[in-house]
């Protein structure tokens, strides 16, 4: 029988379970020591396979902030390379950047497959077994998700990698796969820690699953269940906002009281170019539309606001905005950010980089910055939408807002009492928009919110207002992304989705 791209890319994933764990929980190493059928008996075998898993997180968010430069938040200078394409309305069914998120995805649920089909046979203690089993299905979980947002339907795969089962899958419809995805999230919470001794720090814990089922809850609008779930991951009391928004993400400050999940870094095979590529400022390259969305420190927008200078706009603004982009005339490594800095429109990213508003100091090609992938801010932000869009904005909804604002470093007035369902609406989106900025959000957004046939339709500008470049997006077929020109190509049973055929 034919073996098709989805089988191709699981089969892969048994190579990386034959692999052998180091004293860091999240270290891995190629060995030949094992073959297939002896390997699923111990429990380094165990600790290997799960690691396994854990490694596709490093392909798969990487790079969290590529896919603000297909929202009116950032520019990236290549449009013909990576998600550049994309963000011009170009989706090509054989685009490599959006074919490469089915199939990191699927790499990392065979991986889990795998061990989850075979970690019974494992002669090890239970409740370890039960917590590694936990932290599996949340994995799945998160793999699923990742294709859900972008797809839409897609194959339901649980079982180990096999020819004859996964050659000709058709998709399944995505209530089903949610479904799955909340079943393996419940299953995960109810067996993993809250909290872990520090050599385990990184592995999933109670409130990653529950912050994930949160997620995935709003972004399907159940709003009543998403602010359930987030007022959950609230009450367990073990985090808070960091104080400075700022340094939250800098590799200092990593898995602070703040970070609910990251991406463990793993050193020294699987090294990491998150931070190298945005050291220079112009990728992703920032906005004007997102620079000017920064409330002034009244707490009213730049059209509202007396304080609003046009001849020094950057002046008496959320604190937020030079905490997270570089602007002209303003201090950034070592010195005063100039154009040629941010040649690409006018700005540069500061979040997530090394540098300090003082010192000079260049990042090496490869950091070991983690990146996150769900923190408290969220957590926040997702019940403040979710109980506003199922209740309107009760007292609890002002109260997670503004507690966002009186961040030690951000300090931003509290949120206008009497505001109306649909005033608290927009606040709650302009708020997300700025507090995740570049955190791979934002695209996510704006499709759920059915709003990118606006904000991602016409011309782009730089700090002058000049076109960059212009967009477009189809709303008949934009919302998802084309399944991969060769998955089709190999198994018939797969439709496309509409627009692309």
């Amino acid at each position: 029988m034919k073996k098709n791209s989805i089988y191709k890319v699981f089969l892969s994933c048994l190579v990386w379970t034959i692999v052998a764990c180091s004293e860091d929980v999240l270290e891995i190493n190629p060995t030949d020591q094992y073959s297939i059928d002896t390997f699923w008996e111990t429990e380094e075998h165990a600790n290997a396979g799960l690691t396994g898993c854990y490694q596709v997180l490093r392909s798969t968010f990487g790079s969290l902030f590529e896919t603000d430069m297909v929202t009116p938040n950032a520019w990236g200078y290549n449009e013909n390379g990576g998600l550049g394409p994309l963000a011009r309305g170009v989706q090509l069914t054989t685009d490599p950047a959006l074919a490469g998120k089915w199939n990191v995805s699927y790499s990392g649920i065979g991986r889990a497959n795998t061990f989850l089909n075979n970690i019974d046979d494992v002669n090890m203690n239970e409740d370890l077994k039960k917590r590694m089993i936990g932290e599996a299905k949340f994995l799945r979980a998160l793999y699923y998700f990742q294709l859900i947002n972008y797809f839409g339907d897609v194959p339901l795969i649980l079982e180990t990698p096999d020819a004859e089962l996964h050659s000709d899958l058709p998709r399944d419809p995505k209530v089903l796969v949610v479904t799955q995805i909340l079943k393996d999230l419940e299953e995960a919470s109810n067996v993993l820690p809250i909290i872990y001794e520090d050599k385990d720090t990184g592995r999933a814990t109670k409130g990653a699953a529950i912050s994930l089922k949160s997620r995935l809850l709003l972004y399907e609008e159940n709003w009543p269940a998403a602010a359930e779930a987030a007022k959950e991951v609230i009450d367990l009391n073990v985090y808070s906002l960091f104080p400075n928004y700022r340094e939250l993400f800098m590799i200092e400050n990593e898995n602070n009281e703040e970070v609910i999940f990251n991406v463990e870094f793993l050193a020294p095979r699987f090294t990491n170019n998150y931070d190298q590529s945005i050291y220079i400022l112009n990728t992703p390259a920032p906005l004007k539309d997102l620079v000017d969305s920064y409330l002034m420190i009244d707490g009213l927008s730049i059209q509202e606001s007396p304080l609003y200078d046009s001849s020094m706009p950057y002046e008496n603004r959320d604190p937020r905005l030079h905490q997270s982009i570089a602007c002209i005339g303003y201090p950034f490594n070592g010195k005063i950010t100039e154009l040629s800095d941010v040649v690409n429109t006018g700005f540069g990213m500061k979040k997530f980089t090394s540098f300090s508003d003082e010192i000079s100091n260049i990042v090496p090609p490869n950091t070991e910055l983690n990146p996150i992938v769900m923190r408290y801010a969220e957590t926040l932000l997702t019940y403040a939408e979710a109980q506003n869009e199922a209740v309107g904005p009760d007292q609890s909804v002002y109260d997670a807002l503004n507690l966002l604002r009186s961040r030690t470093s951000v300090n931003m007035p509290e949120v206008q009492s009497g505001l109306s369902k649909e005033e608290m609406r927009e606040l709650i989106r302009l708020e997300r928009r700025i507090e995740l900025a570049f955190e791979g959000l934002y695209y996510s957004d704006i499709r759920r919110w059915r709003t990118a046939e606006v904000v991602n339709n016409g011309p782009i500008y730089n700090y002058e207002g000049n076109v960059i470049t212009n967009r477009t997006f189809n709303k008949d077929r934009d919302y998802l992304w084309p399944v991969p020109f060769v998955q089709i190509q190999e198994n018939p049973e797969l439709t496309q989705n509409p627009g692309y055929n």
